[in-house]
């Protein structure tokens, strides 16, 4: 009778992960349906999972524009590798010193870092403050810096995987043997701590690789288009269809007619293939590096 109700539990859970999973997967392969369905066609009837006719219009037109599109596909890369970097080193060295509860001051930061969470001086004062005391308008730090660059439900995670998972005894130990604290971080807590770095690392990616509003906040097009990255370009798209034609101009780019509708799925999916081609490797440390950072003390 158990054997049975476990079986129809079973059947009943893949079903249910089925359908969540083709929930998830299905506005996917529509978006690349989408990007290579004719331009005419999507325009008089929409998308469609099946076109009735198919076309390369748009992809030819990005491989044309690839001086504008192509720049910023690899800005986008090199913010997202050297903003996530920065972001995990600066995100663990934080939560670390947090952790040493008997240094003084430390109850303070862990204060207001939370306090963070709660309240904050709004765009307006943030604006002014990163534009006329940072001076980061127009250039790439106005992609790096603001709201990514260490957040503190990250720092909470990597802190209470420190404390829960990170024997104490090791570090002790470390100290003993008269190891730095740069040292002990380094080679003891860093490499014991790989489910976490690769959870916040993932986390933190896909904000900097998804991220337009710093761009449109900090980047203008006369003085900052050349940090312009591949969800700027494609928001620009959203709002000003000919901005790709005008920068293409000024660029030396050969003018063609712009496929409207369907380019701007053809940059889409182009957008999201490294993050679909990575997820499955970090998604087993995700998992774990969730569970384990989410455990409260």
């Amino acid at each position: 009778m158990k054997s049975r109700e476990n079986t129809v539990t079973q059947i009943l859970a893949n079903v249910v992960c089925a359908l969540f999973a083709a929930t998830a997967l299905l506005p996917f392969i529509l978006l690349a349906i989408a990007s290579l369905t004719d331009n005419t066609w999507a325009t008089a009837n929409g998308f469609s999972f099946f076109p009735k006719e198919w076309s390369l219009e748009a992809y030819r037109y990005i491989a044309v524009q690839w001086d504008t599109i192509g720049r910023a596909y690899l800005m986008t890369i090199l913010v997202t590798a050297v903003g996530t970097f920065f972001s995990i080193l600066v995100t663990t060295l934080f939560a670390y010193a947090i952790c040493q509860t008997e240094v003084p001051g430390m109850k303070l930061l862990s204060f207001l870092m939370v306090f963070t969470m709660l309240f904050n001086g709004g765009l307006v004062a943030t604006y002014y403050t990163y534009v006329n005391f940072f001076h980061i308008r127009n250039t790439i730090w106005a992609l790096l810096v603001p709201n990514l660059l260490m957040n503190a439900f990250n720092v909470i995670l990597v802190r209470n995987y420190f404390k829960n998972s990170i024997p104490y005894s090791l570090i002790e130990a470390a100290r003993l043997d008269g190891a730095s604290e740069f040292g002990i971080f380094f080679k003891v807590v860093m490499p014991l701590s790989i489910p976490i770095i690769a959870t916040i690392g993932l986390m933190v990616g896909l904000g900097y690789w998804n991220d337009w509003q710093n761009g449109l906040y900090y980047l203008t097009e006369r003085g900052g288009s050349q940090y312009y990255t591949i969800q700027v370009v494609l928001n620009n798209i959203n709002e000003n269809i000919n901005v790709l034609l005008q920068s293409s101009s000024v660029t030396g780019g050969m003018n063609i007619k712009m496929p409207s509708t369907t380019v701007r799925m053809a940059i889409a999916t182009i957008g999201i293939l490294p993050i679909l081609a990575i997820y499955p490797f970090f998604q087993k440390y995700f998992v774990k590096g969730i569970t384990l950072g989410g455990v409260k003390e």
